[in-house]
């Protein structure tokens, strides 16, 4: 199938690339054009294991190419438009800044309307983590400009862990794929039928609110079991008590599961700091607050002073005059990602 990734971030990259190697011809597009003529040279701009021979491999294919015209795209006739631009937050309320996603899709259907044949169908496919809502929002943008018989709008988010995103893809615990448009669910089983084919699961959700709200609510939940268990091990430096034993002794239990306990600074990164402040103002707005993840949030930033602490006691007291070195800047291993680390 032809795809158009409109994004070459972390998401829009990785997306784009793995595509490609399940056999779909896909156009990524973006505004910088800097990083288009990095990504032409063979350069790529984020560090992900085996992404810069994932996309070598699939270029010298034909299968994978990078512009900043969308209109390369449209003029391939592509079946999919994949949104896959940044969602930072906004304001202390911690909300969505949701204009580059309205942005590419109004720039997308303009285009559309300009350059494609009268009988093509396009499917918009929101790739970034957004708010519930935002495809809605994306419907009515995109009608401004092609009738309706002409398009549908998906939610399809994603579940990459940074540092191993191409094993994520490539052998999912779940596909996520959320629609009103029978023919778009359609043409995103049709989509994903390399992966599902073999065996991968595909949840083909009736609304987008249910995809929408699937990122966050995993998010946030990860989040939690973080936040937890930083909180037992504060318990266990009072108590004497070993919190990597507590983790093992609770993890083995399969109800709860032994991923997300290991204790640490906090929860950190470019997902799950935004993602909990967005569903906390979603949740709100709505008048239905999300009162576990308010308390996440705080504790998780609460913990951070904790480790400051920490150093200081092991340096005596004081950091005053003191040489600290810090090992790994990012917030987890195999990434060069320092978004809120």
């Amino acid at each position: 199938m032809r795809i158009c990734m409109i994004g070459t971030g972390y998401v829009g990259l990785v997306t784009g690339a793995c595509l490609a190697e399940i056999g779909h011809t896909v156009t990524c597009v973006d505004t910088n054009g800097t990083k288009i003529k990095r990504l032409h040279n063979g350069e790529i701009p984020i560090y992900e294991p085996g992404l810069k021979e994932l996309i070598a491999t699939n270029r010298a294919a034909g299968r994978i190419s990078f512009t900043t015209e969308i209109g390369d795209a449209i003029k391939k006739d592509c079946q999919f438009y994949f949104i896959a631009v940044g969602t930072p937050s906004m304001g202390e309320d911690g909300g969505a800044n949701l204009s580059y996603v309205y942005e590419a899709a109004a720039g997308a259907a303009k285009a559309i309307k300009e350059l494609s044949g009268p009988a093509s169908f396009a499917v918009f496919v929101t790739k970034s983590t957004v708010p519930v809502g935002t495809s809605r929002e994306i419907s009515r943008i995109v009608s401004q400009h092609l009738d309706d018989d002409r398009f549908a709008v998906a939610s399809n988010p994603e579940f990459l862990r940074e540092g191993c995103a191409i094993e994520d893809f490539m052998a999912p615990d779940r596909i996520i794929a959320g629609s009103r448009s029978e023919r778009a669910r359609g043409m995103l089983e049709e989509l994903y039928k390399p992966l599902t084919r073999v065996g991968r699961p595909l949840v083909v959700t009736t609304t987008v609110e249910t995809a929408e709200l699937i990122k966050y609510a995993a998010n946030a939940f990860l989040a939690t079991k973080i936040t937890f268990i930083n909180e037992l091990g504060r318990l266990c430096e009072k108590l004497g008590a070993d919190v990597e034993e507590l983790a093992l002794g609770i993890g083995l239990d399969k109800r709860i599961g032994d991923k997300f306990l290991k204790a640490g600074p906090g929860y950190g990164g470019s997902c799950f700091p935004k993602d909990t402040l967005a569903l906390i103002k979603t949740a709100n707005d709505f008048h239905s607050p999300v009162e576990i993840v308010e308390t996440v949030v705080r504790v998780n930033s609460r913990h951070k002073h904790f480790m400051i602490y920490k150093i200081r006691d092991a340096l005596g007291g004081t950091l005053v005059g003191k040489k600290i070195a810090v090992l790994g800047l990012a917030f987890k291993a195999n990434t060069d990602d320092v978004r809120d680390s």
